[in-house]
């Protein structure tokens, strides 16, 4: 039984880390622009109350949960870690709508669930010895609290693997649309219905923002940095 225990406690929070980035990372990039404007245009509550459950189960709960947790970590970090790590989630595409404050949040618990696991198993599992084991959960800590930077790094890969694969067909797309006589906004309207993909996204976005009243440049070049 001893033996047991702390491997279902690993099983566990192995198995509730997963479930988080799984939830991150499942949900669909989204116009935040486009979003807002049907979030404006579908609000039918008549409280505060009505308006704080329409929100997704990420906002009410998870996000304020990990702000609060990446508090003490933000006020430790440097301005330069915050700016690197708004670019690194702005290259993975923002995964969940992550921002730094949620990003530092699930470090720490990823960090305080490793620091768990690897207590139990070496000192329950394993008989290490309690010294051992607690200086055993600070290396668990710090691997939890570094794992999540080893998923955030392979989704940019695979991002930027999926633009780099895109650019062709694009540009092919493009040049025909002009020739036929589209302006570019309308040329990339047609990238975006024809090519799904994340460099779609990105000109989503950035037509979105010209709408909005973005000069074009601005929001072309504002798509470098994000790729």
């Amino acid at each position: 039984m001893d033996t047991v225990l702390p491997i279902i406690v690993a099983a566990t929070a192995a198995g509730a880390i997963l479930l988080i980035f799984l939830g991150l990372a499942g949900g669909a990039p989204v116009d935040p622009v486009q979003a807002r404007l049907t979030q404006l245009g579908t609000m039918q509550a008549k409280n505060l109350e009505e308006l704080e459950l329409q929100q997704p189960f990420m906002e009410r709960t998870l996000r304020p949960l990990f702000a609060r947790l990446s508090g003490f970590v933000s006020r430790l970090s440097s301005t330069s870690f915050s700016e690197r790590t708004e670019k690194r989630l702005a290259l993975a595409g923002n995964p969940g709508d992550l921002r730094v404050a949620d990003w530092l949040g699930i470090k720490v618990v990823a960090a305080f669930v490793f620091a768990i696991v690897f207590f139990l198993l070496f000192n329950l599992a394993l008989a290490v010895g309690p010294l051992m084991a607690v200086v055993l959960g600070v290396a668990g800590a710090g691997i939890g609290y570094i794992a999540p930077e080893f998923w955030l790094s392979g989704r940019i890969r695979r991002r930027q693997k999926a633009i780099l694969v895109m650019i062709p067909d694009t540009l092919d797309l493009l040049t025909i649309s002009v020739r036929a006589g589209l302006g570019f906004d309308a040329a990339l309207a047609k990238v975006v219905e024809k090519l799904p993909g994340p460099l779609s996204e990105e000109f989503r976005r950035a037509l979105a923002e010209v709408r909005v009243g973005k000069a074009r440049r601005e929001a072309l070049r504002d798509i470098v940095p994000r790729t």
